[in-house]
């Protein structure tokens, strides 16, 4: 007999995911990665940061996403590379202390969604296209409505000023120029206040 093929599907709690959301910064993931030395990727992500959503199904555009990020919150877990990314050659943080996307535009083809908006890092703000996936929705022990999308874009980070890099002996550079940024995000629906 041929063994059964499990396929993990995702939770359905609602089957309309509209409304407004605040992001679970403790169950989210803001994350990136860069080779480095032209032969591994160094991963790190951002431990504090804030977020609200409205997600409006039937009107796509509707919808919308704002995130703040605290850039000193960087970790890659090695105290002095996370020391260096706060000074001016990559975040600098005395003078920048938050990154911020605010969606301009939303588009949804099923369970797929394309977001773009406004990145603004070292105070240069460009416009990104961010494409997300739905991972499912849940009602979790407490009773909140939670709703799951996982998206990733890659950047040229030198179009934001983090410009810092040295050439390498055998060619190429330490740090690439171009960085993945990486988003598992878990929101939770708000909840009306009761009369």
């Amino acid at each position: 007999t041929k063994a059964e093929t499990v396929v993990e599907t995702p939770s359905v709690a609602v089957r309309d995911i509209s409304g407004e959301y605040t992001l679970d910064a403790s169950h989210t993931r803001i994350g990136f990665s860069a080779r480095h030395a032209m032969v591994t990727k160094v991963r790190g992500n951002f431990e504090q940061f804030e977020g609200s959503a409205t997600v409006d199904t039937a009107n796509p555009a509707n919808s919308s996403v704002k995130v703040v990020i605290e850039a000193a919150s960087v970790t890659t877990h090695n105290e002095q590379r996370d020391g260096h990314l706060k000074t001016p050659d990559f975040f600098d943080i005395a003078n920048y202390p938050q990154i911020t996307f605010v969606s301009t535009d939303v588009e949804r083809d099923g369970t797929e969604w394309a977001i773009s908006g406004d990145l603004t890092i070292n105070g240069v703000t460009k416009t990104v296209t961010i494409p997300f996936e739905e991972t499912g929705s849940a009602k979790d022990p407490f009773g909140n409505t939670r709703v799951g999308f996982e998206g990733e874009v890659t950047i040229d980070r030198t179009e934001w000023n983090l410009s810092f890099n040295a050439a390498l002996e055998t060619g190429g550079v330490l740090v690439s120029e171009k960085v993945k940024l990486e988003f598992d995000v878990s929101a939770i629906a708000n909840v009306p206040a009761q009369a």
